[in-house]
């Protein structure tokens, strides 16, 4: 890792300060979270730059679902998002954690093993919204910072990575740039592998952002309520919730990305899929996002 960047994140004292990290040859601005005592396992957090992007399918894209639309156009402001699925290390890591006298007690008890494909460096899978949003409470508590997971808008923003295609790698998908069934294919793919469990984080070529897995391996989490169409949807990146809406209602919630059980038509980057968020399957995981404070 090379030196600092002289700017730092919006925030108090403890906001993180930008730096220089090479992600496969490339250098992207973001910081790493140490979890562990010993600093042996951090989350690597990456800076995705504000702008703006058209949200969801185009009408003739293949296998496009009427609740990819209608497309409309969303302006964001920058936000920090995990370069990879939360992995099982970092999940036990915090699902471990006590709180000390500076925070409050922890909302829920979270399993430290709770996947099916076992693997420090695969992602953790098994976990509901609920527990999701514990971690991230968990790390909030404890850095001073503002973790949550991501909007459905800053999630496909962050997954397109500036891309207009069905896929950030572009019209199609193979199974040698993503892990997901492959017995299917898109577009003018080839038939590939289909794994039948998840693969280590970063195994597959990262977005033009650094970002890994956003296509594939697990479907992650976001913030939003579901809704069945963009019809009155923010045009600011913010998580749609429906207004009144309670912190820990019942109501679905979204899905994004796809996952190693899944056809290359389910993980495209403006896919959209819904599930309760006290569910706990063995295709579903989910990323952090940092919003910057101030």
């Amino acid at each position: 890792m090379s030196a600092s960047a002289t700017r730092q994140a919006a925030g108090g004292a403890s906001a993180p300060t930008y730096r220089f990290l090479l992600t496969h040859r490339r250098r992207t601005q973001g910081f790493r979270e140490a979890l562990g005592a010993d600093n042996s396992t951090s989350l690597t957090m990456l800076w995705i730059p504000p702008g703006r992007f058209l949200m969801g399918s185009p009408a003739e894209e293949p296998q496009r679902s009427g609740n990819e639309g209608p497309q409309h156009l969303v302006q964001l402001q920058g936000f920090f998002l995990a370069q990879t699925p939360i992995t099982q290390a970092q999940w036990r890591l915090v699902a471990q954690w006590r709180p000390n006298r500076a925070e409050r007690a922890w909302n829920r008890k979270l399993d430290p093993n709770p996947s099916h494909f076992k693997g420090d460096h695969r992602p953790v899978e098994g976990v509901s919204w609920d527990d999701a949003m514990e971690f991230c409470h968990r790390l909030s508590q404890r850095t001073g910072r503002n973790y949550t997971l991501p909007s459905e808008a800053q999630w496909e923003y962050a997954c397109r990575a500036g891309t207009t295609t069905p896929f950030h790698c572009g019209s199609t998908i193979s199974t040698k740039l993503a892990n997901y069934d492959g017995t299917k294919v898109y577009g003018d793919s080839k038939k590939g592998e289909f794994r039948h469990q998840t693969t280590d984080v970063s195994t597959f070529p990262s977005n033009p952002w650094g970002l890994h897995d956003m296509h594939g391996n697990v479907w992650e989490w976001c913030a939003d309520h579901w809704h069945g169409n963009y019809e009155g949807a923010p045009e600011d990146g913010r998580a749609w919730i429906e207004e009144g809406a309670k912190e820990n209602d019942r109501k679905s919630r979204l899905l994004r990305g796809g996952s190693w059980g899944n056809f290359p038509g389910n993980c495209r980057s403006a896919y959209r899929y819904i599930n309760p968020p006290d569910l706990r399957v063995l295709t579903i995981g989910f990323r952090v996002c940092c919003l910057p404070q101030g």
